[in-house]
């Protein structure tokens, strides 16, 4: 199989491997800008830290366990330095204990990168954030209150903001009620554009499930044209180096589309032939 997407835009499939898909795409994302911005400007990815917390139910949960296996199991593989040990319940004690290694705390903390574009002649005074949302940004808890509190940070201290949304799960985080958008102008994928001198003015952009994703237009300084992302290129280049050719697209989404969109991509991966 070739190594490419069978999907003319955004791969839903690939969702299910976000963590390695968004880490490539602001790579990716932070490489093709630094050769379209001014020489006095740069961009850089920056990190944060999410948190995940077993006391927020409506957010993923993650085992507070690290280890669990029983103790007659453990000590036949180090006695085999390191083999795989078969376990046969008939030769276990009945009071052979089960070990449960905890974790110190209750939460289990992610990285997740954004892209800086900085000014190098004001102090490398941030001009424009870039932000690929996550999980972690739509779905209830600390982390998505963390994100809009940035957003709105961002927004007093007159810097740019891009956000993409290449997630069908969580609810959307943009600064105005969903509701302002007609029914017909709500896509599947989302981007959403704020301008520093503009600050109750965006600009949404439509990313449909059938349409190439566009080259994204992100604002600099107010002096500046524009520069531009081609998010369907970068797409392909993450696709292509994470060697994703081994999807197995037989398989239905989890969550599902609905049924129009389901329709669509049944009769796309037969024609693709990549479901039988």
């Amino acid at each position: 199989m070739a190594n490419t997407s069978p999907f003319p835009g955004m791969d839903p499939y690939l969702e299910e491997y976000w963590g390695d898909v968004h880490h490539a795409i602001i790579t990716y994302t932070r490489d093709a800008l630094q050769g379209t911005l001014p020489a006095d400007l740069k961009a850089r990815v920056e990190e944060r830290l999410v948190v995940e917390r077993f006391d927020e139910p409506s957010r993923p949960i993650f085992p507070d366990v690290k280890i669990v296996e029983r103790a007659e199991a453990a000590r036949r593989r180090d006695e085999n330095a390191g083999g795989v040990a078969l376990l046969v319940e008939s030769e276990v004690e009945i009071d052979a204990p089960i070990l449960i290694e905890e974790t110190e705390s209750n939460a289990d903390p992610t990285t997740e990168g954004f892209i800086e574009i900085v000014d190098r002649t004001a102090g490398h005074r941030v001009v424009t954030v870039i932000e690929l949302l996550s999980p972690s940004n739509k779905i209830a808890g600390t982390g998505r209150r963390a994100y809009l509190k940035k957003q709105d940070e961002l927004r007093l201290a007159g810097v740019s903001l891009v956000e993409i949304d290449l997630l069908r799960v969580g609810e959307r985080v943009w600064p105005f009620p969903i509701e302002r958008l007609a029914p017909k102008d709500r896509s599947l994928y989302q981007a959403c554009v704020r301008r520093a001198w503009f600050p109750k003015r965006y600009e949404f952009y439509r990313l449909p499930l059938r349409s190439r994703l566009p080259k994204l237009p992100i604002p600099l300084r107010q002096t500046d044209q524009d520069t531009r992302v081609d998010l369907q290129a970068i797409l392909e280049q993450a696709y292509r180096n994470g060697r994703y050719d081994d999807i197995d697209y037989t398989r239905e989404l989890d969550p599902p589309l609905a049924v129009e969109d389901a329709r669509w991509l049944d009769a796309l991966l037969r024609e693709r032939k990549t479901r039988s």
